[in-house]
């Protein structure tokens, strides 16, 4: 395919995805304001009480929920259009792996976003709302609330796709476990730096909430390339001389004539 070629299949598989995320969309909807009371769960267990500040807030934070819920409902349409677009370029023995890759990459994504919603985030909010005092008193929007909740479970539900995706880059030969083990002191700097990115709040606590999971899955990603990642080819053997060309006694015939010797036998 040339160059204009791989952008017109990029862009049918774009169209794809997103009429993909448009069904997700359609079939969250309803359930958007059922969503969003689960998501409020966690604040009214401590006793205080969402607003909203401008009449559409509520109705655009509800659209707002209904489309990243279709997002993670779509996830396997979503990588399905990923594989597809990547396919061309696999051997035909590569191509059998379509299937774990859709299962695996959306059990992932699924699994970093039930993390964050029901371990990380309940006990971000436990620790940040403890700052209130007699005087201090939160006073929380649905919106700040809402916005806070979906990032946090966009970035987990993004890192947990780091042992997939060390997987494939091991099948196809560009990392090898004992690479990224000897690389680990740069992947948690690393770790710790995309936590303070992807955090919604600058604090190290959230940073911490952020690094420590993909520190975790980053050493998972290494046995995963240990396990399946492309194996070294077979060592070519070598002959008994250890490679080395052979000695000038072993080659069979008589052994050169000295100058002397052929001025003697002349005479």
């Amino acid at each position: 395919m040339s160059f204009m070629e791989h952008l017109g299949e990029l862009r049918t598989r774009i169209v794809r995805s997103l009429v993909a995320l448009l069904v997700g969309l359609v079939i969250t909807l309803p359930f958007s304001e059922k969503i969003v009371d689960f998501l409020a769960r966690p604040i009214k267990r401590m006793g205080y009480t969402l607003i909203f500040t401008s009449p559409t807030e509520a109705f655009w934070v509800q659209m707002k929920v209904a489309l990243i819920a279709g997002l993670f409902l779509a996830a396997p349409g979503i990588l399905w259009q990923v594989w597809r677009f990547v396919e061309p370029g696999l051997h035909a023995h590569e191509k059998k792996y379509a299937l774990p890759f859709i299962f695996i990459g959306s059990v992932l994504f699924l699994g970093g976003g039930a993390f964050s919603l029901f371990v990380v985030t309940p006990f971000a909010l436990n620790f940040l709302l403890s700052y209130a005092r007699p005087g201090l008193t939160p006073m929380i929007t649905l919106q700040n609330h809402v916005d806070f909740l979906l990032k946090f479970t966009l970035a987990f539900g993004a890192v947990f796709e780091l042992p997939l995706a060390i997987t494939i880059l091991a099948r196809m030969g560009l990392v090898t476990s004992k690479g990224l083990a000897r690389n680990r002191k740069y992947a948690i700097l690393g770790a710790f730096i995309a936590g303070a990115v992807l955090t919604p709040t600058p604090d190290v606590f959230n940073q911490t909430l952020m690094a420590g999971p993909l520190i975790l899955l980053y050493e998972v990603g290494i046995i995963a390339a240990r396990i399946f990642g492309r194996r070294a080819p077979p060592a070519v053997p070598t002959s008994s001389n250890n490679g080395q060309p052979p000695d000038d006694a072993s080659v069979s015939g008589p052994p050169p004539t000295a100058p002397a010797d052929q001025a003697r036998l002349g005479s």
